[in-house]
């Protein structure tokens, strides 16, 4: 019996825990709180388109810190809808200007702005501002902090996609995908295939390098010709010179004796 008084305790504690974690009532401050951030969320579209279309944002993104940026939004806010302040981030606010300047070139010019939607967190306020565009619908995302501040950290411009347009998109990247792994796979099967002829190169390499060059022809130095010394065989000169002189008829003086060499005894005999 006691056994089962205690199953029926935890059972009744544990749909006791249950039912307190799924109590999403609000309260009235917090309440409160969401009706002046969905109050805000409609001037902070129009004006973010009213800036994407113009032709200053990009000056105004490159001027700007992010700081300066913060508080030139700010003042413009108070400016255009008339209330006392708005606090925001200026990264937020540089992000949501791109992000509008590129949404806006999808769904064209908006045309109506929706009802904000909002969701509590603990540390944020989410708030969802449906919008339709000339050419297509989105929705805008602000996120505001939980507190009396309701600073401003992000907004965002989403694109509502058609299923046809995301099955293109997804169809593309899959051919992109396809695409890129085929080409992969043959740059890898031609490198591959390439490893065999590296062994060819190099035996062509080894052959060249073992291969002896022709020896260049030593250059063939003219023989100089030696003037024989005739010191030592004057009185042999004299007498040729004069036999030569008698017989030619002639003096000695018209020819000089340079060299002497024997003469062919053969030849010297037949004749």
């Amino acid at each position: 019996m006691k056994k089962v008084i205690r199953t029926l305790l935890m059972i009744t504690c544990v749909l006791g825990l249950t039912a307190c974690g799924s109590d999403n009532t609000v309260n009235e401050f917090q309440q409160s709180k969401i009706s002046q951030v969905e109050s805000m969320s409609p001037a902070v579209v129009e004006m973010m388109e009213v800036i994407a279309e113009s032709g200053t944002s990009n000056e105004i993104l490159e001027n700007y810190n992010n700081i300066e940026l913060a508080d030139w939004f700010s003042y413009n806010y108070t400016q255009y809808t008339g209330s006392s302040s708005f606090a925001c981030e200026g990264k937020g606010v540089r992000t949501a200007i791109n992000s509008f300047i590129s949404g806006l070139e999808t769904i064209g010019e908006i045309t109506e702005v929706g009802t904000p939607v909002s969701e509590v967190d603990d540390d944020t306020i989410i708030v969802t501002v449906p919008v339709t565009g000339a050419e297509g619908d989105g929705s805008v995302q602000l996120i505001f902090s939980n507190d009396i501040y309701f600073t401003m950290s992000a907004c965002t411009l989403n694109i509502n996609e058609t299923m046809g347009q995301l099955m293109a998109r997804a169809g593309l990247n899959t051919l992109i995908g396809m695409g890129t792994v085929f080409v992969v796979l043959i740059l890898i099967s031609l490198i591959i295939s390439c490893f065999g002829l590296i062994p060819k190169m190099q035996e062509k390499f080894k052959k060249k390098a073992t291969t002896p060059e022709k020896a260049a022809p030593a250059p063939v130095q003219a023989a100089a010709v030696e003037e024989e010394e005739l010191s030592d065989d004057t009185e042999l000169v004299a007498v040729i010179a004069a036999a030569i002189a008698a017989y030619e008829g002639t003096s000695t003086d018209g020819f000089r004796v340079r060299s002497i060499k024997r003469a062919n005894t053969k030849k010297w005999q037949r004749s």
